[in-house]
């Protein structure tokens, strides 16, 4: 039979030792003493003993010891034996005189002395019970950290499942449209991709430019399908496709084009990219007109705000990040220093 159903806890467990130590103590009178008086004893110095270990490791130790105050640790540690000491014989002569004794006995120097003595015992031992708290506690804590690590492997396992159906599918649509309209064929693999960069890449710590830059070229051509008139985007590209840099880094300026740059009802929006590396650092230019919004649709520029925040961790103050948006024309410019 089981005690508890499920693994014990670190209270349950402490439960657990005191209940045996109450009843080892209790078999322990039986012999000399009856049951009734047997169990008092074993339920009084069974309370002591808890209060000594407790109030060391409870109280003192982290109070006083962990904190370096050694000296008012031991004076303390001593006063606090004495104390109890001389107050568990009070009580244990005061329960034997009221219930036990013929005759009252009175409160000796050889049992207080011999109290004290049992509590440096116990204050011995209080501090490897408090070992042995702790190495249950990293147990425990061992034991959650392996069965999150097993959930997440789980779950990661379960996601990369999931798009890859997702594009498996993707990609039997596409060998369909492609019969019948292969522009919207090119559209649906332009889709696939960005799904892939974002499973695949966009978790990584660096990705090559030339991934980076498919992915934003991807991205403008999907945005573009929304816009009723033709917009005109010059990209200047002049990099080292090899070269690695942080994951969507770019991205937030040219979500800002298409979110704040383009008039759907104008037939003269003219966007400006520009990619330039040189003197090993890379340089990232944006710039767009600036069209009057609703003010419902007005943003609070938590992606500009959100990048500066990822550049200080990733490149402390080696970055130089401007914002213009002066003459109804907003222009971005970012430089960051690559390997």
């Amino acid at each position: 039979m089981q005690l508890f159903k499920t693994r014990p806890t670190i209270k349950q467990l402490q439960l657990l030792v005191w209940v045996s130590v109450c009843l080892l103590l209790f078999f322990s009178y039986l012999p000399m003493d009856g049951v009734t008086q047997s169990a008092m004893y074993a339920s009084v110095t069974t309370a002591f003993y808890a209060i000594i270990i407790y109030g060391n490791i409870l109280v003192l130790y982290p109070l006083f010891y962990q904190k370096g105050k050694y000296v008012w640790y031991v004076l303390l540690v001593i006063i606090f034996i004495a104390a109890t000491g001389m107050f568990r014989g009070y009580i244990t002569l005061l329960l034997y005189n009221s219930f036990f004794a013929k005759t009252p006995e009175p409160l000796s120097i050889k049992a207080i002395t011999n109290y004290i003595s049992g509590g440096v015992l116990i204050y011995m031992m209080s501090l490897i019970f408090r070992i042995a708290l702790e190495y249950f506690k990293l147990k425990q804590q061992t034991e959650e950290i392996i069965i999150q690590k097993s959930q997440a492997e789980l779950n990661l396992l379960k996601s990369q499942v999931q798009p890859h159906f997702l594009f498996n599918t993707l990609n039997n649509i596409y060998y369909e449209a492609y019969r019948e309209a292969p522009r919207t064929a090119a559209l649906i693999e332009r889709l696939s991709d960005i799904m892939r960069y974002f499973v695949d890449e966009s978790p990584k710590d660096d990705v090559t430019i030339g991934t980076e830059v498919q992915f934003i070229e991807n991205y403008i051509a999907l945005e573009k399908i929304r816009i009723r008139h033709e917009v005109v985007i010059f990209f200047e590209k002049n990099f080292n496709s090899n070269l690695r840099i942080p994951p969507m880094l770019l991205m937030t300026f040219v979500e800002n084009i298409f979110k704040h740059g383009i008039d759907k009802s104008s037939e003269q929006n003219l966007i400006g990219i520009s990619l330039i590396q040189q003197d090993g650092y890379l340089f990232f230019k944006t710039n767009n007109a600036i069209h009057v919004q609703p003010a419902n649709k007005r943003t609070t520029g938590f992606g500009i705000t959100n990048l500066t925040k990822r550049l200080t961790m990733l490149y402390d103050s080696d970055f130089d990040l401007k914002i213009d948006n002066s003459n109804n024309t907003f222009s971005a410019f970012l430089k960051i220093p690559v390997a």
